[in-house]
């Protein structure tokens, strides 16, 4: 298997994690020592990934209410064979992300070790097109 399409399987499992709130699923594609951060609104939030997966315990999840899935994989680059960045767009809980995935490959598998992210208010649902 190519490194984009084992990166892609990564991805795909971290989407469906998001989508169903499941930390065991995401606990399997972040690594231990991952970091999760973001700046939206000027303010640093940062959590490590046992923080971060008891944020995502908390949530409803989308795949309850089948709600509609919006992502795309915007693209892939290498630094060299053990290290990538994923940017990704996807929508979740009204909102459109921008997120910066870096992963690496550590004993053969790939991992994510940080996710920096965006956020904007979603200008209208999936599928309906904005009126204003």
């Amino acid at each position: 298997m190519s490194a984009e399409d084992a990166i892609g399987q990564v991805v795909a499992a971290y989407l469906d994690g998001l989508y169903r709130c499941d930390t065991a699923l995401l606990a399997e594609v972040f690594h231990p020592a991952a970091l999760y951060a973001t700046a939206t609104g000027g303010e640093l939030v940062a959590l490590n990934l046992a923080d971060y997966l008891a944020v995502v315990a908390q949530r409803d999840p989308p795949a309850r209410t089948g709600a509609p899935r919006k992502e795309r994989i915007v693209r892939i680059e290498f630094a060299g064979p053990d290290t990538a960045l994923v940017k990704l767009e996807c929508r979740f809980f009204q909102k459109d992300y921008v997120d910066f995935l870096m992963l690496v490959r550590v004993e053969a598998r790939w991992r994510i070790i940080s996710k920096v992210f965006h956020y904007e208010a979603a200008a209208a649902p999936v599928g309906e097109v904005p009126t204003a």
